[in-house]
């Protein structure tokens, strides 16, 4: 009997992932992009209302992705990879959208080398064989990408993150609710995916003029 419930547990406990799986697809597969663009897999991240596409390319370890979240027109978002403290913003090399007053939207990639980074651009740590992209449509940004996996590996420590601009800079996010919980592991080959919220910090992205 022991074994048998032990069994349903596990038949219910898979179910409940598949279903997970599943709907976390639906929410984002409806997703449009311009330029004929499209993604072989998405996930609805769990916070800040975002979503993220990739096709994953095994023959160079490359996964060309789309970052999409919503946001006004005077604020900035974020995504990346953190290669050195999983669950941190801190350590991490990111890819930030934003716009300036007449609209124009740009990519600031660069490596958050402390709680208090400096935001210098083209100081990312992991490679980039194409130069990213962004774009601003109803409401949200979308963040385009190719980035060479690093290590090799398809599972990875990612971040994303949403916050205002103050007089045309990229000004500190909150450090409360969903702006902690904004990080998840991700394997770029199957999907499957953890949370881990990032850790505490004061100023997470300094003021940056662009």
């Amino acid at each position: 009997m022991a074994g048998r419930n032990h069994s349903a547990w596990l038949l219910a406990a898979a179910f409940l992932l598949f279903a997970a799986t599943a709907t976390a697809q639906d929410n984002c597969a409806s997703a449009k992009f311009p330029a004929g663009r499209s993604f072989q897999r998405c996930t609805s991240l769990p916070e800040l209302g975002a979503s993220l596409y990739w096709t994953y390319h095994p023959a160079n370890g490359t996964t060309d992705v789309a970052f999409r979240a919503p946001q006004s027109a005077g604020g900035w978002v974020a995504w990346g990879i953190n290669t050195q403290r999983p669950g941190s913003m801190a350590g991490s090399s990111v890819f930030i959208a934003s716009q300036d007053g007449s609209g124009v939207v740009s990519v600031l990639t660069t490596y958050l080398e402390s709680t208090a980074p400096t935001l210098s651009n083209n100081t990312l740590k992991l490679a980039v064989p194409a130069g990213p992209g962004a774009e601003y449509s109803g409401g949200a940004y979308t963040i385009y990408a190719t980035v060479a996996l690093p290590g090799n590996s398809t599972v990875q420590n990612t971040v994303w993150q949403a916050g205002p601009l103050s007089g045309g800079r990229i000004a500190p996010h909150p450090t409360s609710g969903a702006n902690l919980r904004s990080a998840q592991k991700l394997d770029f080959l199957s999907g499957g995916r953890s949370t881990g919220a990032p850790r505490m910090h004061r100023r997470n992205l300094r003021e940056f003029q662009g």
